[in-house]
């Protein structure tokens, strides 16, 4: 299948995922939670792009879906809240949402070189699942990171829906962070790039904010996360629990994506090594001084 094929078979997998979630949002029984509604909708479409990915035998179909539902979940919260929250507040945290959701998407369209190419990753959490690797797909691939994003967008529910706090100095805090991850995130992106349309066999990406982190993408994607954290505690002051997203993120970031990445890249390349002993592993700061 051509890469175009293959993304307007994405489009149009998305495009039913989303309008089966909202069926359910419309249609379905109301549970008197606004927050659960969505929940249910957001595990409709995510079933949706699990047979999608059933039928094509490419999990990667869920990929882009991590970036492309928390725009439209949050408005949808945001709107039938109508609680006559802080404006100001509600759409400096939508600058960063947005921003960050449109960076991640396209940097997924840029890398995404059709539906004959699936993320390594996915392949072999179901080889070590074994007879069990049609759960590993349903519930590691789909529904966990599900969850995870679900997870992270709590305090972006409490800003859509509670109203009271003023706009204050941690608003402004906030946005500086999520500004700041999603900068860190857009160079990161752009160095690799670059790296990898100039690189030479063998070589191993140590330059620009790579050089300070071996992980300065994934880095900023937490600092994305404890933005929205820092925004929902603006406007819920004393809830501590608006940061268990965050906190999920970077237990999963430090726990599973970093070493499984890792340990891809010193059984392919053992001179990464090297890097490993002289830059830092997630917080970007100067590298170590190697003396022979």
């Amino acid at each position: 299948m051509s890469r175009g094929a293959s993304f307007a078979r994405v489009a149009v997998v998305y495009v039913i995922a989303i309008a089966a979630g909202f069926v359910w949002l419309v249609w379905g029984p109301d549970t008197g939670y606004l927050w659960l509604d969505g929940l249910i909708a957001d595990l409709i479409a995510t079933l949706v792009i699990f047979a999608a990915s059933r039928i094509h035998r490419n999990s990667s179909f869920y990929d882009a879906y991590w970036s492309v539902l928390p725009p439209l979940l949050a408005f949808y919260w945001w709107v039938d809240a109508g609680a006559g929250v802080d404006e100001l507040r509600w759409w400096l945290m939508m600058a960063v949402m947005l921003a960050w959701s449109v960076r991640l998407t396209v940097n997924w369209i840029y890398s995404f070189p059709g539906l004959h190419h699936e993320d390594w990753r996915y392949p072999l959490l179901r080889e070590r699942a074994g007879r069990f690797g049609f759960g590993a797909d349903l519930c590691a691939i789909h529904v966990f990171p599900t969850l995870q994003v679900f997870a992270g967008l709590i305090p972006v529910y409490v800003v859509a829906t509670r109203a009271g706090e003023p706009f204050g100095a941690l608003d402004v805090v906030a946005f500086v962070v999520g500004v700041g991850a999603v900068s860190i995130e857009t160079i990161a992106d752009l160095q690799m790039h670059r790296f990898v349309a100039t690189k030479s066999p063998g070589q191993i990406m140590d330059s620009g904010l790579w050089s300070w982190s071996r992980h300065p993408n994934y880095f900023g994607e937490f600092g994305v996360w404890l933005s929205f954290g820092l925004f929902g505690f603006a406007a819920y002051p004393g809830a501590w629990w608006v940061f268990a997203g965050a906190a999920v993120m970077l237990a999963l970031l430090l726990g599973a994506s970093i070493p499984m990445m890792e340990q891809r890249s010193l059984q392919r390349r053992p001179e990464y090594g090297d890097v490993v002993a002289r830059v830092p592993r997630f917080v970007p700061r100067p590298p170590k001084k190697i003396h022979a």
